[in-house]
């Protein structure tokens, strides 16, 4: 299936800023000229801006020409949600322990954040995450089925779970990162070693398609004295702050 004409018109201008086509402070062509020329509805067009808009490529809009910002694009999206790439960036061995990877009903929680009706079969993924060796973070991912069925035909032990669903064509596009701090219960004790009540930083990601389709949600439990994140931004990306993570070298 091809991606949405949105999507498509996206990629375009995108290339169009990239190659200097449309050079840093200059307009973008009016919507109805971008609407004669990929021959889209108004509607299409502004999906198409308002993606560039999040990505801090493109600026304006009430009454105003959008105006090219920057012409440097985001990280991909694997290095917004991989584990392994933040490690191996840093310098460090990444490992996983998978403990359960299962088809059952969808909580709750995982149900309303993916949009779907309580009692719909996802695919459930439980994995300690290691640095070095040790234990760092206990990651619960929840699939919609379509995507989660692909995990029965792949290692979680061999690497990394989004490289390999990317590349059997998920559309693991956007994510939303919400971080808080959270007690650990005795699942995270457990795998983490750690005491029961111990502060943990979690991060609660919403991945979705190129247009917005919800694919996964994930609750990732992290140990603060191994991990934290650094926020980076600037005005031109406030729109779209990206994780960037530092690992913490275990005390002497």
């Amino acid at each position: 299936m091809s991606s949405p004409m949105h999507a498509r018109i996206a990629e375009e201008l995108r290339g169009r800023i990239a190659r200097g086509e449309l050079a840093r402070g200059t307009a973008l062509p009016s919507e109805a000229q971008l609407c004669q020329q990929f021959g889209a509805s108004r509607g299409t067009i502004r999906s198409a801006l308002a993606t560039l808009r999040q990505q801090g490529l493109i600026g304006g809009g009430q009454g105003r020409s959008p105006m090219v910002l920057d012409s440097a694009l985001g990280q991909p999206f694997e290095t917004l949600i991989s584990f392994s790439t933040w490690a191996q960036d840093a310098g460090r061995v990444p490992g996983q322990r998978t403990i359960e990877v299962a088809r059952r009903q969808a909580s709750v929680v995982a149900a309303t954040a993916l949009q779907l009706d309580e009692d719909t079969p996802v695919v459930d993924v439980l994995r300690l995450r290691l640095l070095d060796g040790e234990p760092a973070m206990l990651e619960r991912s929840t699939f919609v089925t379509e995507v989660g069925r692909l995990l029965f035909d792949f290692d979680p032990d061999s690497g990394s779970i989004w490289a390999y669903l990317t590349a059997q064509g998920a559309d693991l596009h956007s994510a939303r990162h919400t971080f808080d701090a959270v007690a650990a219960d005795e699942v995270d004790a457990e795998l983490l070693q750690v005491e029961v009540g111990s502060p943990l930083l979690r991060e609660r990601r919403l991945s979705t398609t190129s247009s917005g389709v919800p694919l996964e949600y994930s609750d990732d439990r992290y140990r603060p004295d191994r991990v934290t994140f650094t926020i980076a931004n600037s005005h031109a990306s406030a729109a779209g702050v990206r994780p960037d993570l530092r690992i913490l070298k275990e005390s002497s």
